[in-house]
């Protein structure tokens, strides 16, 4: 292929943007995907800014002089200018708008899951772990905070957006040249290497309805005229915030989990039933066997059908009232639905950064440069009333809990907190938040009043700040005429300070109970003081850091009939460091994350490539590296690939490569860990020998803690790409490519954690001389199972039976390698430029991934398929793997303006998750839906709908000093599908992460650019 009439065709694309509006009109169900994106046809490079050096950046290889139309690996490009006119104003929208970004992936704002507050892509389905992020080629540091509590991966949120040149994004295999976590492939984001004079910008927005206002405002200033003078210097600064948007605003079905309407069913929590936690308390009489300790209360009502009464008078109940009179409860409460009164859609959200850039000669042959960039994101994050569990999983300090199910509300209460059974006691008083009280004043054991209850008058969420700083240096020259050198360092650190607040403190809430400090009746009269004793503000500092040194030499070895033979070598030293402090670390919070992980290591690597081509239609690539991790891991991933052209315009193309994924330090580091609660009811023999506690064998949470395994190994991959280029004229370009991507050894955690569990419970039908003797041949039996399982908390004894086996709160099991993955697809672009007469020209671009294949081979089980359906449900920020996205971009250019519209497409999602208990043994029919209502055909809520929906933009460039723009975001006003599902991650009846533009709705905004 010739490069000079390649290098003109790109320079063509950059100048203008994608949809004209007949074209769109004309075809309105064309493709579609999440944020506006408006990604250059694949393999075309964009031609740098007039201000900018000339060198050439490709993601993919270490020869600058190569062109992406030469490279056999796919590329992507999304330039400066094709993101103003998408309306795209931050990195994460950029990236995660191309079609490659698939499940795992974290959209901006999510505001649910490990890591809330960041933000990241994962290429090709593989996960944030195994997408390699870059700045200028240069690593960056991760996130604190680890997603599912175990992945790692950059911020997109982090990344400056004043000075983005480009994003580079290479859809393959790169471990032979990135290193470890490139399976899925490479972002690489480039910025400006020059500015001269003063640019910058504004905009503003908001949707129809008057919510998610946006602003953002930007500036570039800069001096030196490199060409002549040597030197440029530039500094620049952003703003942008948005405001927030709750439930509420984006009405039926999205902010309520009453179906009724639509053939569902009513599952508001703490509006369909008494027993749901709401913020007026209701409560029902039980038993307590231990009078100065609230979490002694039965299960068992103390009467049939139970009995509920309302703390909160109904005439005073704000949103009404409800009752239930049935066989099972009786009673009336206070209404509410919840996810109209708290529950939010997207975060308020403000981020602003600082960049700066010296660029200089060293005399003829010797180029460098020094850079650094601050930015500051906040996130703050609002969530529902707190809820007081009906199931503790601690009863206080792992020594001496006793916990049961429930917490109840004492007859009598103490002003000192002690020994309230004692009639003596000064100042025993009866409960006024106990309707019971009077009533049982002589017998307080059968008169305590099991609460159901959030906190209504404490609010509930975190407040997230993550701060990332970066410097980054090099130097580069060359050696004779044939040889290059490059120097390159880079240091971020990336600060988290997370503060929750809202969460209960079990120590607190029991002496808030045990002296009547908090009021239940009326919460409106708590003091500050108390609501700080019930739910103190826990803040955590967390922190990353990333040091990279790297080093290459590249030149001519030779001539070869089509081509000079290449080589490149480098070398490259990196240090990592990971410091996630628990929010929880003392388990006094039930129900908050207990995720922390620690560790630091050294990586040394050596790299090489070799560029042989060998005629002139046929180009071969091999590169390989070899890296050496301090924790005493060593991999060496090699490369392969060709590109072949038979006839002019039609060129074929195919990799091979081999690559890996890390374990992180909250897979491998020993001190690193997190626990997850689920229900738990313990077999027969031991409900049997706690006769006369039904409270203490009931179903109660269950933690399941997941350590890291200094013997964990990487994960490794085999990835294989073939497609090809069919560029004809000058003015059409159409590629189509096949991957297809083994991923072995996955890291998981422990498969063996039910039969830990079970092993503990199966000495319950024994005979002990103490509770402590029972749990340690329980705690032996678990750590028998294999290494790294054992017993992390044990409860307390039980009162009414001293000798029987305790109940486990928490097990521990170690990271292992297990199992493999396989997910293959095909990827089209087309790229059309086509001149109409002078000053006015047409372009389109199609950016479109299938899914052909997600299959999970767990180990002994039946594969799990994803491909089309929800699935994977397990990763926190999971909207599963639609079979199909796409964009769609369209441009008709007319001298100084140009309209451009941009469809995005998400194909039909099955509502089902292999992953989950109601696919048993990975069945994906309908008849496994997560979702479904007796009576109804499993059909009607088996599939979410596709989703189409098209974005407008409409620039004029007044001057060579000004220009303005329009954008009307979902101009069709598209509605996004419905998703019946009342429990999947946080989302109310939506996926956030492909439906995002039609819960919002049609959105406006306005800017302006200047430069001088």
């Amino acid at each position: 292929m010739n490069v000079v009439r390649s290098t003109s065709k790109l320079r063509l694309l950059t100048t203008a943007a994608p949809l004209g509006l007949l074209a769109m009109i004309a075809t309105p169900a064309a493709a579609q995907t999440a944020p506006a994106t408006a990604p250059v046809a694949a393999d075309d490079q964009a031609a740098p800014a007039a201000s900018d050096t000339p060198d050439i950046v490709v993601t993919g290889t270490l020869f600058s002089t190569k062109g992406l139309t030469t490279t056999p690996s796919p590329v992507t490009v999304l330039t400066a200018e094709t993101l103003d006119k998408a309306g795209i104003t931050n990195v994460s929208d950029a990236v995660r708008s191309i079609s490659a970004d698939g499940a795992g992936s974290i959209g901006n704002g999510f505001s649910s899951g490990f890591s809330a507050g960041g933000s990241a892509v994962s290429l090709r389905n593989l996960g944030v772990s195994s997408t390699v992020t870059l700045i200028d080629g240069q690593r960056s540091a991760n996130f604190p905070l680890n997603d599912d509590g175990h992945n790692n991966y950059v911020d997109l949120n982090s990344i400056p957006m004043v000075n983005v040149a480009s994003v580079q994004v290479l859809k393959d295999g790169a471990s032979s040249l990135y290193g470890a976590d490139a399976i899925g492939g490479v972002v690489n984001i480039i910025t400006r290497k020059t500015v001269n004079g003063v640019e910058g910008g504004i905009d503003g927005g908001v949707s129809e309805r008057g919510d998610l206002p946006k602003y953002r405002a930007r500036l570039l200033a800069g001096f030196g005229d490199y060409n002549t003078q040597g030197f440029n210097i530039y500094i620049g600064a952003d703003y942008d915030r948005s405001g927030l948007v709750t439930n509420d605003s984006l009405g039926f079905p999205f902010n309520t989990t009453d179906l009724r309407a639509i053939g569902g069913t009513d599952n508001n929590r703490g509006d369909d039933t008494l027993t749901s936690a709401s913020p007026n308390a209701v409560v029902t009489r039980t038993t307590q066997t231990d009078l100065n300790n609230p979490l002694a209360g039965s299960v068992a009502n103390a009467t049939t059908p139970a009995i509920f009464n309302s703390l909160t008078p109904l005439a005073n109940c704000p949103y009404g009232t409800f009752s239930e009179n049935n066989a099972t409860r009786v009673g009336s409460a206070c209404a509410h639905d919840l996810q109209k009164e708290y529950q939010i859609f997207l975060p308020k959200q403000e981020r602003y950064d600082f960049v700066g850039r010296a660029s200089f000669r060293l005399g003829s042959s010797i180029e460098g440069y020094l850079s650094g960039s601050y930015s500051r994101n906040r996130v703050d994050i609002t969530n529902a009333p707190y809820p007081i569990r009906q199931t503790q999983a601690f009863g206080g300090s792992p020594a001496t809990a006793t916990s049961a199910p429930g917490i109840v509300l004492p007859v009598w209460i103490c002003p000192s907190g002690v020994n309230c059974a004692d009639p003596a006691t000064a100042g025993r008083t009866l409960n006024p938040n106990n309707p019971y009280a009077a009533a049982f004043a002589a017998t307080p054991a059968a008169g305590a009043a099991r609460l159901y209850y959030s906190f209504g008058d404490i609010p509930n969420g975190t407040k997230r700040i993550n701060t990332v700083y970066r410097i980054t240096g090099g130097l580069k020259g060359s050696i004779g005429d044939n040889w290059n050198w490059n120097i390159n360092s880079a240091y971020s650190r990336d600060n988290l300070d997370l503060t929750r607040y809202g969460a209960f403190n079990l120590a607190g809430l029991v002496k808030a109970i045990n002296t009547g400090a908090y009021n239940f009746v009326d919460p409106s009269l708590n003091s500050q003081a108390v609501r700080d004793m019930v739910a103190p503000t826990i803040a955590a500092k967390s922190d990353s850091t990333e040091f990279t040194v790297d080093a290459t030499v590249s030149g001519k070895l030779m001539t070869l009939s089509g081509g000079d033979l290449q080589l490149a070598v480098g070398g490259q030293f990196r240090r990592e460091e990971l410091n996630n402090r628990s929010i929880n670390p003392n388990l006094d919070l039930p129900g908050v994350s207990t995720a922390q992980a620690f560790g630091k290591r050294s990586v040394w690597a050596g790299y090489f490539e070799l560029d042989a081509p060998v005629l002139s239609i046929l180009d071969i690539q091999v590169s390989g590296r070899y890296d050496h991790y301090s924790t005493g891991i060593g991999r060496f991933s090699p490369k392969v690939g060709v590109k072949f052209e038979p006839v002019k315009g039609v060129a074929l193309r195919g990799t091979y490569s081999e690559g890996f994924r890390a374990p992180t330090f909250a897979e491998s580091d020993p001190r690193s860990s997190f626990s997850g609660f689920v229900g738990y009811t313990p077999n027969a023999a031991f409900i049997a020998a706690h006769a006369g506690n039904a409270g203490y064998s009931a179903n109660y949470a269950l933690g399941r803690g997941f350590v890291g395994n200094p013997n964990i190994q990487p994960e490794i991959s085999r990835s294989f790409t073939a497609g090809a280029i069919i560029d004809p004229v000058p003015w059409l370009t159409f590629t189509a490519d096949y991957f297809r991507v083994k991923k072995s050894n996955l890291i998981i955690t422990g498969p063996l954690v039910a039969d830990a569990i079970n092993a503990y419970y199966s000495v319950a039908n024994q005979t002990f001389a103490s509770a402590a003797a029972a749990s340690a041949a329980g705690c032996a039996k678990v750590a028998a199972i294999g290494a790294g399982y054992s017993c992390n908390v044990v409860d307390g004894a039980d009162p009414s039976n001293l000798n029987s086996l305790p109940r486990l709160l928490v097990v521990n099991a170690p990271y292992v390698n297990s199992a493999y993955l396989v997910i293959s697809g095909l990827e089209f672009s087309l790229d059309a430029r086509i001149p109409i007469s002078d000053g006015v020209r047409f372009e389109s671009r199609l950016d479109v991934q299938e899914t052909l294949q997600y299959d999970l081979h767990p180990t002994g089980s039946a594969v799990q398929k994803y491909a089309g359906t929800v699935g994977p449900e397990d990763l926190s920020s999971g909207g599963g793997t639609p079979r199909w996205r796409g964009n769609w971009q369209n441009s008709l250019v007319a001298g100084p303006f140009s309209l451009t519209a941009t469809t995005y497409y998400i194909s039909r999602i099955k509502a089902v998750a292999a992953d989950q208990a109601s696919s048993v043994n990975g069945d994906i029919s309908c008849n496994a839906a997560i979702y479904k209502v007796a009576g109804q055909p499993v059909e009607k809520f088996c599939y979410v709908k596709k989703f189409i929906y098209t974005d407008l933009n409409l620039g004029a460039k007044v001057s060579d000093q000004f220009s303005f723009s329009l954008t009307v975001g979902n101009v069709f006003g598209a509605r996004a599908p419905t998703f019946a599902n009342v429990a999947y991650i946080g989302q109310t009846n939506y996926l956030a992460s492909w439906h995002a533009a039609g819960l919002i709705g049609r959105t406006f905004k306005a800017g302006a650019t200047f430069k001088f």
